[in-house]
């Protein structure tokens, strides 16, 4: 399918059409970094850590849900799943009826509350299964698909590398969201740093103030600019580039040994900063033996279990493969 255009009824308008039964979707969505430091709801990294969702319209009416992994036995089943929701708001979108229900089985492996972009990753799951299921039909574009991952996560910075891949510079226009897709340098290695708590979005965001001081904003954007350089072009320059003021020392009461981990690793010449809304830490390595050197300085210093994941920068984004391409798979 095209991402260079949308066609179809359009919103608004009283659906003509339906996605037939037995039509299915296979979508893949990377796990997401946003914030990166300085970049504070504006830059957002993929990383290759994935949930795989495979949707079918079925003949009776509603949602079922299975979970494998990440998820099972606590996300909602039914037609209030995330997922699901976003598959209907796309169709809606399109002026596509859905008749009648829908069959979702998901296996997760991005961690949820923990910073990795789940919820952002779920809502572009349903939005590019709506996508593939409406092959042929309409083409939902990726200025549509960016702008219904936005209204329904609240923010860009996650949905705009989980859909597009690589970093991502996000920002809103009178028009709605807009975004930049850049290559990152080949010696950038991620490491996150997941703990056993969770943190909700809600609540990390609700620590910070109104308003900082002139002094701390000024400083941000130094840094961010510099941050872009650096992840582009210039990876000995990442541990200047991450310093923050706008955002993580809010939080740290919330996430106190998140806070004390990135200290640590800071004094040891490692870029690290809070991924997302927190607790998980990121790890902006030069090169791959900064990922060694910082795995072992938060075992022997973590008071709790981190599990440490090893990841590249994706590349790719969200893909679906369609209906067609899936009914040929699966023959």
């Amino acid at each position: 399918m095209s991402p260079d255009r949308s066609s179809g009824p359009g919103e608004g308008t009283t659906a003509q059409i339906a996605v037939p039964a037995g039509r299915a979707v296979r979508v893949r969505v990377p796990a997401t970094s946003a914030n990166l430091g300085p970049g504070f709801d504006s830059l957002g990294l993929a990383l290759s850590l994935y949930d795989e969702v495979v949707v079918r319209v079925r003949p009776e009416p509603g949602a079922t849900v299975t979970v494998d992994g990440v998820g099972a036995g606590e996300v909602a089943t039914d037609d209030t799943n995330l997922v699901v929701r976003a598959v209907r708001r796309g169709l809606e979108h399109a002026g596509v009826a859905l008749q009648p229900g829908l069959e979702l089985h998901a296996v997760n492996a991005i961690p949820h509350g923990r910073g990795m972009g789940s919820s952002a990753a779920a809502i572009v799951a349903g939005l590019m299964a709506a996508r593939g299921l409406l092959e042929g039909v309409v083409d939902l574009d990726a200025s549509t698909l960016l702008t219904l991952a936005t209204e329904m996560e609240g923010h860009p910075d996650n949905v705009a590398p989980a859909l597009f891949g690589g970093l991502t510079i996000a920002w809103m226009t009178a028009e709605g969201p807009a975004y930049k897709r850049l290559l990152v340098h080949r010696g950038v290695s991620p490491v996150v740093f997941v703990p056993t708590s969770t943190l909700s979005t809600k609540l990390a965001r609700s620590l910070q103030p109104a308003s900082v001081p002139h002094e701390d904003a000024a400083f941000n954007v130094s840094r961010s600019a510099l941050l872009v350089a650096a992840l582009i072009q210039s990876p000995e320059l990442l541990l200047a580039a991450t310093e923050d003021r706008l955002h993580q020392a809010y939080r740290a009461s919330a996430m106190p040994e998140t806070d004390a981990l990135i200290g640590l690793l800071r004094q040891h010449g490692l870029a690290a900063v809070v991924s997302g809304a927190g607790p998980s830490l990121l790890v902006l390595g030069s090169d791959p033996a900064q990922r060694l050197t910082a795995a072992d300085l938060v075992s022997r210093h973590g008071e709790s279990d981190w599990r440490a994941l090893m990841l590249a920068v994706d590349l790719g984004g969200a893909t679906v493969v369609p209906h067609s391409a899936l009914r040929a798979e699966l023959a």
